[in-house]
């Protein structure tokens, strides 16, 4: 065996241990941003999910818009307005705060 091909070879067998490595680092990155999500919604919806607590339901996506249209929402793009992150939705009716929480969070997770 020529030096280039066990050159090749080891450069080979040093980059397979790397490979489930780095898809474990990836996991953990998505685990760790979903927790986020799901778990901790008042770190994406800020004062929103507060006032969405004390909110009578059910409502719709205009009173929600009508109500906190301007209440700022974390996306995945910077910060927006709740009115501008549910501007391509159609008007739907919520039953509770986790819905709502539900609908904005799959809108900015995408």
């Amino acid at each position: 065996m020529s030096d280039d091909e066990q050159t090749q070879n080891e450069n080979e067998n040093d980059e397979q241990p790397q490979q489930p490595e780095r898809k474990r680092e990836e996991v953990r990155d998505r685990v760790h941003e979903d927790r986020a999500m799901s778990g901790d919604p008042g770190g994406r919806l800020g004062d929103l999910d507060e006032a969405l607590e004390t909110q009578d339901y059910p409502i719709t996506t205009d009173e929600l818009v009508e109500a906190y249209g301007d209440y700022e929402i974390e996306t995945q793009h910077g910060t927006e307005s709740l009115e501008r992150v549910l501007a391509p939705t159609d008007n739907q009716t919520y039953d509770s705060a986790d819905d709502v929480r539900s609908r904005l969070l799959g809108l900015v997770h995408r």
